[in-house]
């Protein structure tokens, strides 16, 4: 993958991973700086997703734990347990938030 595609896909994800904690209607404030995307709950806990670039991979620090994230066959897949990105942020903001939050793929 080049860099430029990495680029496009992973400005794709951290939109839609906007987009969808604005839809859940849960109170998770979302920053960005750069390819930083913080999002904080009201127990001021904070979940941090940021763009790996020489790996070509989105990287996910939780509460319970870290992880990495290589796009393949048009998603993007944790590398050590092969959860789909989305799925894990619904567990991983359900979690932290104590309420229901479904992210879409």
């Amino acid at each position: 993958m080049k860099d430029s595609e990495f680029h496009a896909l992973a400005e794709q994800q951290f939109l839609a991973i906007e987009e969808g904690i604005e839809a859940s209607g849960v109170d998770i404030d979302c920053e960005r700086q750069g390819n930083v995307l913080t999002l904080t709950f009201e127990n001021k806990s904070k979940i941090i997703i940021n763009t790996q670039e020489p790996l070509h991979q989105i990287w996910v620090a939780t509460r319970a734990n870290g992880f990495h994230f290589a796009y393949e066959e048009g998603v993007w897949i944790d590398n050590r347990e092969g959860n789909e990105l989305m799925t894990l942020l619904s567990a991983a903001c359900s979690s932290q938030s104590g309420e229901d939050v479904e992210l879409l793929s």
